[in-house]
């Protein structure tokens, strides 16, 4: 085991959310400010994961007052404090850069049903 395993197994979360393609989640990081930090929510729909042990990062997509808003995060960062599954999707693709170009009903994911 090299060193690089060894410090990406220090730093892994061991609440790392379960969150997949498609999924609505809402997510709450810590932003500072100054000297004061708050926390701060965000929910939108997981576009794209990319895996890597401690590297893996996810991306959430929103739009907001008609605008689309992108933010990709580490899924092991110490700034994210809690994520919780809203909705969960079912899509056909592994990363869902089609949405960037739909509005409306048409940029909506199939929900998963579990019978």
């Amino acid at each position: 085991m090299n060193i690089v395993d060894v410090i990406e197994k220090e730093n892994e979360r061991s609440d790392a959310p379960k969150i997949n393609i498609g999924d609505t989640v809402k997510f709450f990081f810590k932003i500072k400010e100054g000297d004061k930090e708050r926390t701060q929510a965000f929910e939108g729909v997981v576009i794209a994961k990319r895996s890597g042990s401690v590297r893996e990062t996810f991306t959430v997509r929103r739009v907001s007052y008609g605008i689309g808003i992108e933010r990709t995060f580490p899924l092991h960062s110490p700034l994210i404090s809690s994520v919780e599954v809203v909705r969960e999707g079912k899509p056909r693709r592994a990363k869902l850069y089609y949405i960037r170009n739909l509005t409306g009903k048409a940029a909506k994911i199939k929900r998963k049903t579990t019978n």
